[in-house]
Formats: structure tokens, sequence, C-alpha cells
């Protein structure tokens, strides 16, 4: 763990693995402390791999004020202006695979190839569900409603409940209050987050993204639903769509999810 200056803010960040170079961009609320195995995750085992907590989140800085999806993007690639990172693969998870649409329209300079993870273009593309409508209910309601959403399988209706594969295990994480709970400054940098997150569409512009690209998901995401990949998948002009088999977390539902990226940013 290390910090670097990046325009108005100091970036907590971490470089894992050795290879070529991808830019790991995480999704909602994500926190560098949540992810214990980062350092042995299937991409750093042949990747140099950065991966930081974006503004307002985890130990990064939290400006109090509102964000834009062009800075959030901005801040990738003064990130990598700081690590002298010339150009590197993008792998963008969820909200961050917004993120990396942003940075491959604004610094495509900067990218060799794309991977854009159960996300979603916006606009005519299609949203992903509108977390920002859920940020001020309890946390136990607000997991309730998410659990079907996340994975089309979970069915809280039945008596137990049916959940889909890894979410027995992810359930009571949804329902925990956040490392930073206790600090108003990461409560607002996660709603400027998903502030930023409800006006995100690029669809008219994926034209304009013509490094290689693959579009993937899960095949039960109820979040970024199928249907929103396909669109952004055919709207982009170098294109792979690849669905796998699971929902919002497809990456950790199904295990040949990491190898088929690997073997595309090896292609």
């Amino acid at each position: 763990m290390a910090f670097v200056r990046v325009g108005d803010i100091d970036v907590c960040y971490e470089v894992h693995g050795a290879g070529p170079r991808v830019v790991l961009i995480s999704g909602t609320g994500g926190d560098l402390r949540v992810n214990p195995n980062r350092a042995s995750d299937p991409l750093t085992a042949g990747h140099e791999v950065l991966m930081y907590d974006q503004r307002g989140l985890g130990r990064t800085s939290k400006p109090d004020e509102p964000s834009t999806m062009e800075r959030y993007a901005d801040d990738a690639a003064e990130l990598m202006d700081a690590l002298d990172w010339d150009r590197a693969h993008v792998v963008g998870i969820s909200f961050g695979g917004m993120v990396a649409q942003h940075v491959a329209l604004r610094h495509p300079e900067r990218v060799d190839r794309l991977v854009l993870c159960c996300t979603s273009a916006g606009g005519a593309g299609g949203s992903s569900f509108d977390l920002l409508s859920l940020a001020d209910l309890p946390r136990e309601e607000r997991a309730e409603l998410l659990l079907p959403i996340m994975d089309t399988r979970n069915d809280l209706s039945t008596d137990p409940p049916t959940l889909a594969p890894l979410f027995e295990r992810l359930a009571p994480f949804m329902v925990a209050p956040p490392l930073n709970a206790d600090d108003p400054a990461s409560e607002l940098g996660a709603r400027r987050q998903l502030e930023a997150r409800a006006g995100h569409d690029v669809y008219d512009r994926l034209g304009e993204i013509d490094m290689p690209t693959l579009v993937a998901g899960g095949l039960h995401d109820g979040q970024a639903p199928p249907e929103n990949l396909e669109r952004l998948a055919a709207a982009l002009p170098d294109a792979t769509l690849r669905f796998f088999e699971g929902g919002h977390m497809f990456l950790l539902q199904d295990r040949t999810a990491w190898p088929a990226i690997i073997d595309f940013l090896a292609a």
C-alpha cells in the first residue's frame, strides 16, 4: 500500500505481480482493504497490476465536492502519469467498467486492450440498476432488495431463502457496516460516486472506442443485465462478448472467467 499525489487528491494504490501492465478499476464502494487476496488474484500471476481506491473511497482523499465520470477517468490517467505508466491494458468492473469507458474515450492513447465487466453504457444502451435509489435505506433492507438484483437466482421468498452460489457467504457482508462507517467524509464520498454513476451515458460515443475490447458479464446479472452488455458490445467497433455462469459477481462465481480475460489480454 502506498500513496501518491494525483491532481487534487492523494491516491492510495498497490501494484502487484510482474508482466504486461494492467490498470484494474474497481466497482461501487471499492476499497482495497476488503480484498485480502488481491495480491494472489489470477490476473497478478502474469501481469503487473495497478489497483487503487478511487476518490472519496477507502484511504484515498475525500474532497467535499461533487464529482463526474470524467473526473474519475482523469484520476486513472493521472495516476498512470504519476507512476510513469505510459500505456496499459484497462480492466473495469461494474462502476469501474463505466470509468474505463470514459478512460478509453478521453485517453485512448493510454489503453492497449480494454475489458468491461458487468457494466453498462447508459442512455439507449441501457443503464445499470440505480443504486442511488437505495442509498438512504437501512443496510439490511437494502441488502434484501439487492440480493435478487445482483443475481436473479436469489429468491428470499422461499423457506429457506434460495441463494445462488457464493451468496451464502456474501450476504452477511452486505449487511455489515463498511470499514469507514464512522467517517462522514467516507459516507459522502460513496454518495458522490453514486451520483456520478447515475449520470453515466456514453452510448452514442461507443463508436469512438476502437481498441480491442472484451465485454464480459454474468448470465444471471440483474444489476447490469445481459441485454445491456449485448447493446454495449454491438456498438463497439472491435468487441468480443462473453457471458459466464453467474450474476453480478460472476468473476468469483465462474472459475473460467478470469482465465478468459487473461487469454483476451494475451491475444
